[in-house]
């Protein structure tokens, strides 16, 4: 509920324009050995006269392999559902909304999920930031330094109507003192969250 919330409310406060979808190009997957060669080697030696099932590892591409040395670029794909907003795009840093807090992402960070939270992503590639306020959504941070980016809902930050944030914090804190049931109140907490983190943005 709080992902479909949060996504009506952020789309009510910005101005939008929406591009058609396209998918991020997928990192090539590097060549592995085959993870079942034991157990189909032990396979033949107990039932020689029928052939091995296929495990879930045969329908799967094999992971990409770690570079030896760190990059000097993090290779960011950012999506919505509607959207591609960064596809493949080499960049320096990114700085992501995590629920344990703003967390920067540089080229050869560990590998991570991050469950995101309404705020700021920031996209650093030399001088210039790009900055996208996120709903909700998660980010995958890869060994090889590839960081995906998947988020419910977002908008560049200088899209974002500060009077419509204004009007929609105070409507959702007079919303909250009012409730009386626990639906009324989860829905007007997730209204107060989402402006109050949009509100955030643009002072910061």
């Amino acid at each position: 509920m709080m992902f479909r919330q949060g996504s009506r409310l952020l789309a009510g406060s910005v101005r939008l324009s929406r591009r058609p979808f396209s998918t991020a190009t997928e990192v090539p997957a590097a060549t592995t050995t085959n993870a079942d060669s034991g157990f189909i080697e032990s396979w033949k030696k107990v039932i020689p006269n029928i052939d091995p099932p296929k495990t879930p590892s045969h329908f799967m591409n094999p992971r990409p392999a770690t570079p030896s040395s760190i990059p000097s670029k993090i290779t960011v794909n950012f999506v919505l559902p509607y959207a591609s907003e960064l596809s493949t795009k080499e960049v320096d840093m990114v700085i992501i909304p995590a629920t344990t807090g703003q967390m920067g992402v540089l080229p050869g960070h560990v590998p991570t999920i991050a469950e995101l939270k309404p705020g700021i992503l920031s996209v650093h590639e030399g001088n210039d930031v790009t900055k996208y306020f996120l709903s909700s959504g998660f980010a995958f941070i890869h060994a090889n330094s590839v960081a995906d980016v998947i988020a419910v809902e977002a908008v560049p930050v200088d899209h974002i109507d500060p009077s419509l944030v204004q009007k929609g914090l105070t409507d959702f804190t007079q919303k909250l003192s009012s409730a009386t049931t626990e639906l009324d109140k989860a829905e007007a907490q997730i209204g107060v969250d989402i402006h109050s983190a949009l509100n955030a943005a643009l002072s910061g």
